[in-house]
């Protein structure tokens, strides 16, 4: 028993990150000594532009939330998928020193633990295990690019054909990845019953005009499932906005759990 406290311990003094909790205690301290902490990382902070190189990767903790935008030719971004406390960002499929292909931000602001990437492999050439759990993550961060990236805004050949597999943008429509984006945002943040969403980052999020988000969102409270705030949207009705969601966040959190069980956010597991 003492042995188990002892390990609990352990595991809760790292940053409240998933996947730097998930690791044994072995492996983690491989990495304890070149992780730092930024405590207060400002939304809209920029991580990587297009063509940085990928030096540090940047571990959401808690609240935080990171988000991958695509640049269109129109001038906008496309913001693709979230990364929130279950994984990172940079360095993470490439290993690190090559281009960054989108640009890289805070969604949500909050602490992010930081890794050179340059130590991130050097600890994994001296474990199997790291390696291997890394690995599996890069394996989930893919899962939700296929499952949601907006595949019209990408021109790279070898992206192009990876993301003309995405479904998420081609078959659901607008309300149902409304919904979708504000649950796997409430998911990330364990916020209950609000996001800090406002329409015009909502309307970036489903790559449409913000008339056209506000009036989704208009739909929405005349059925009484949500309300909005100045910088906020509020949950009324869960159970009504789930079904009123695709299921790209349930096949995303299904390959979480049966690839790297533990790590992506649930309610019950927030609960115990």
């Amino acid at each position: 028993m003492d042995a188990r406290i002892s390990k609990m311990t352990e595991v809760e003094s790292r940053p409240a990150n998933n996947l730097l909790r998930r690791l044994n205690q072995a492996d983690y301290a491989l990495l304890a000594p070149h992780v730092t902490v930024v405590e207060n990382s400002a939304a809209s902070q920029l991580l990587y532009s297009p063509g940085d190189d990928v030096q540090v990767v940047h571990f959401p903790c808690g609240p935080a939330l990171a988000t991958f935008l695509v640049p269109n030719e129109d001038g906008r971004d496309v913001e693709t998928i979230l990364v929130g406390r279950e994984g990172a960002v940079g360095g993470i499929v490439s290993e690190g020193f090559l281009p960054a292909y989108t640009r890289i931000c805070v969604k949500f602001g909050g602490p992010f633990a930081r890794v050179h990437v340059a130590k991130l492999e050097a600890a994994k050439l001296r474990s199997a295990s790291l390696r291997n759990i890394f690995a599996r993550y890069a394996d989930c961060m893919l899962a939700q690019i296929f499952q949601s990236t907006a595949c019209n805004a990408i021109h790279s050949i070898m992206l192009a054909q990876i993301f003309q597999s995405t479904a998420c943008n081609a078959i659901h429509s607008i309300e149902q990845r409304t919904a979708k984006w504000i649950l796997a945002a409430m998911e990330r943040t364990g916020d209950e019953d609000s996001v800090p969403l406002t329409h015009e980052q909502l309307a970036t999020l489903l790559g449409v005009g913000r008339s056209y988000a506000s009036r989704v969102l208009q739909s929405f409270k005349a059925e009484r499932i949500l309300d909005t705030r100045r910088g906020s949207i509020l949950v009324r009705n869960r159970d009504g906005l789930r079904l009123r969601a695709c299921l790209c966040n349930d096949a995303v959190k299904m390959h979480f759990e049966e690839v790297l069980r533990g790590v992506y956010p649930t309610e019950e597991r927030e609960a115990s």
